[in-house]
């Protein structure tokens, strides 16, 4: 089960009966698990979950066992990715070293893009997105758990932020004196945020959390959206969440990781295109409340990952995989100029 880039765990391999002649590949383009395309009797998907990120496995899980459950019931005709169980019915297989991995099937004739090239795209995407937040409207969000204590929450994100710049070494303050001053002026969000929260408005959902474009499967041939993937923050959250991210990782013609800000840029007939998407299959099932709050998603995400981005920074860079000693400075300057444009334009 060796290929010259890629290893197998025996232990894995034996316990979904993977052939010793299976070809094994790189898959994706993500960073945070290992992800393997194995061509055996069949095409699979196997992954490696990055426990060190998301540490609890089992109630990944769980979140995707019973939204799957729900959907087999009430929408047969949704294509949701279920995991292969392995020969003795378990969906999670744990390697010597403590990593678990999992097995999806692969969807043949897809595709992913990691960057909105066409307004077509966008609307897909976020399409896809909501379908799959609508499609689990009648689903009981209590039986649910956080993959993800706290994860899009803006009061706690800038606990954070004021945390680590308190204990800060100088000369990172003063290196980061502009972003910091900035992600100070846009506190209203967090008030803005609170309120929100506080006055009931927003309906705790099923969302996917985590809305980059590059988690959608796209036909290889129609360009249409096919199915929604990478649930590992499938939980409770509100809507703002999902269209937010989506707003932050695709109006901007470059990523997260660009350094010049000039090229920084706010494509409103992308901005259009997300919002027709999401709401083609969500606005029939939001209140007149949250259809006001749409133009704070994007803005309030956008913040969030500014903050965590200048956070880690601040704290010399122990989550976020860097490159060079700057590199989550700069993301967090990115961000912030993208904070502006949507708060100019939306």
């Amino acid at each position: 089960m060796v290929n010259k880039q890629h290893t197998v765990p025996v232990e894995i391999a034996q316990a979904f009966g993977f052939s010793p002649h299976a070809k094994i590949s790189l898959l994706g383009s993500g960073h945070i698990h290992q992800t393997l395309l194995v061509e055996d009797k069949t095409k699979l998907v196997l992954q490696r979950v990055n426990k060190n990120v998301f540490t609890k496995p089992e109630t990944i899980a769980r979140n995707n066992r019973l939204a799957a459950d729900y959907l087999a019931i009430h929408h047969p005709e949704y294509l949701f990715p279920r995991t292969v169980h392995d020969l003795h019915g378990k969906e999670l297989v744990y390697a010597n070293d403590g990593f678990p991995w999992r097995v999806y099937p692969l969807i043949e004739n897809t595709l992913t893009v990691d960057f909105v090239t066409s307004t077509e795209q966008a609307f897909e995407a976020a399409k896809g997105f909501g379908l799959l937040t609508r499609n689990l409207s009648g689903i009981d969000c209590s039986l649910f758990e956080p993959t993800l204590d706290r994860f899009h929450d803006l009061q706690w994100r800038y606990e954070q932020f004021e945390t680590e710049l308190a204990g800060a070494p100088s000369l990172l303050v003063k290196q980061a004196e502009a972003e910091i001053k900035l992600a100070k002026a846009f506190l209203f969000l967090v008030q803005q945020y609170n309120a929100l929260i506080k006055s009931d408005s927003l309906t705790v959902r099923i969302t996917h959390n985590d809305t980059k474009i590059n988690n959608i499967l796209f036909d290889a041939v129609t360009g249409k959206a096919v199915c929604v993937i990478d649930l590992d923050t499938l939980m409770p959250g509100f809507f703002i969440y999902d269209l937010g991210d989506m707003v932050r990782t695709c109006v901007c013609p470059v990523s997260e990781e660009e350094q010049d800000v000039t090229r920084i840029a706010f494509r409103k007939e992308v901005y259009d295109a997300l919002l027709d998407g999401y709401l083609s299959q969500m606005k029939n099932y939001m209140s007149e409340q949250e259809l006001q709050a749409v133009p704070f998603a994007g803005k309030m995400m956008t913040y969030i990952m500014a903050l965590r981005f200048l956070a880690d920074y601040l704290r010399g860079n122990t989550y976020y995989t860097i490159h060079y000693p700057e590199q989550n400075l700069v993301r967090a300057r990115n961000q912030l100029h993208l904070l502006q444009l949507l708060h100019q334009h939306t």
